[in-house]
């Protein structure tokens, strides 16, 4: 799989946030509350996809709101940098 070799001190614009896509061997990532994260690795994200409902590559803060869960779920998966 491709990757954007970022750590937790980085900065990611969205332009570069939403090449994460989990499309084309790309790392699936997404932000919330500034936080990017990793959720390449979770099942529920097959091809950049959560449930026909929300997209990777993107910031999905505002869509919690309306989730049946909160962002403690992301808790579970690394955090690759912050958005800006």
């Amino acid at each position: 799989m491709k990757g954007l070799g970022m750590d937790e001190k980085d900065k990611l614009t969205s332009e570069r946030l939403a090449k994460s896509n989990g499309s084309g061997g790309e790392k699936t990532y997404v932000a919330v509350g500034g936080k990017v994260y990793d959720v390449s690795d979770s099942d529920l994200w097959e091809d950049g996809d959560h449930m026909g409902a929300h997209d990777a590559g993107s910031d999905l803060t505002a869509e919690l709101e309306d989730a049946p869960h909160g962002a403690e779920v992301l808790e579970n998966f690394p955090v690759v940098g912050e958005l800006e």
